[in-house]
């Protein structure tokens, strides 16, 4: 049996942008509120992150201080992915270097590759370190999926332990392919409970930007037996999420904390200001939820 890298929520966390660079006063000060607020490990320069914004030197920046400021309280799982397998692989060691406990390794998008040239990426990924790697499967960003079969063939590898999937339809049969030897993520915040419910240990969440411990409490109560608890939370937040995803993420998660007097500054281009029309929605939903007056 794989240890898993955590259970519970981590949260998918943004970067705070500037207009000269990341503004890692505002990073530090949200690090330390999730941490308060009993989120289970943090990952840096994910989809949420806009790590697909950030120059080399940047990103492995943001993954050195997201490590040297949680300084081991919870995991950190650095975004490392590319669809260039090279470029995949310095970033990983790049991130165990600097201590990351784990990264998050997505499916190769645009230069889409077969099952066989995915199972050849993560394999020369993963055996260049020694620190977990979780697998992230997002076909609806990719156009890619990763095969419950291929899923397979990569728990055999040692430091493939994890997986954050987002096809809900094959979690039952990654599950029952691979048993202990990979732990299932929700990459989906209105999913948590059924993947819960398949065998899933937790979630990578937007949600858990705004709302930290509730997206915690929800993981927790189910894995604590508590199920009907987990379902009230599930049910009640949807409404939230079905607005944070309005348009393309982070777009709304991040007009939602600044709405909130979080202040985390825009999404970078090509990632622009929300609709009239959606941002009006977004607030209503947050008043509806007593985020904001």
């Amino acid at each position: 049996m794989k240890k898993p890298i955590f259970t519970g929520s981590a949260v998918a966390i943004i970067t705070p942008f500037t207009e000269s660079g990341v503004d890692f006063e505002k990073l530090e000060e949200l690090i330390e509120f999730q941490i308060k607020e009993n989120t289970d490990a943090l990952v840096i320069c994910g989809t949420t992150g806009e790590a697909s914004t950030m120059p080399d030197e940047e990103h492995k920046e943001v993954i050195k201080f997201a490590v040297e400021k949680v300084n081991r309280r919870i995991p950190v799982i650095a975004g490392t992915g590319s669809n260039d397998t090279k470029h995949a692989v310095a970033l990983t060691q790049y991130a165990e270097s600097v201590g990351a406990d784990a990264v998050l390794s997505v499916t190769p998008y645009y230069n889409k590759t077969t099952q066989k040239g995915l199972y050849q990426h993560f394999k020369i990924i993963a055996e260049s370190v020694k620190i977990p790697v979780m697998l992230y499967n997002v076909p609806s960003r990719t156009n890619l999926n990763i095969d419950p079969q291929t899923v397979k063939a990569l728990s055999e590898i040692e430091n493939i332990t994890a997986i954050k999937e987002c096809n809900l339809n094959q979690v039952g049969e990654i599950i029952n392919l691979c048993g202990d030897d990979i732990t299932v993520y929700s990459g989906n915040d209105d999913q948590i409970l059924p993947l819960l419910a398949l065998g899933g240990k937790g979630v990578v969440s937007v949600l858990a930007n705004i709302l930290p411990k509730e997206t915690h409490n929800l993981v927790a109560s189910f894995l604590a037996g508590d199920i009907a608890e987990s379902r009230r939370i599930q049910l009640k937040y949807l409404d939230l999420i079905k607005a944070l995803f309005v348009e393309v993420s982070p777009i709304p998660v991040k007009a939602a904390m600044n709405l909130m007097g979080m202040n985390v500054g825009n999404c970078r281009l090509p990632l622009v200001e929300m609709s009239e029309k959606n941002l009006n929605y977004l607030k209503d939903t947050l008043k509806k939820y007593g985020l904001i007056n």
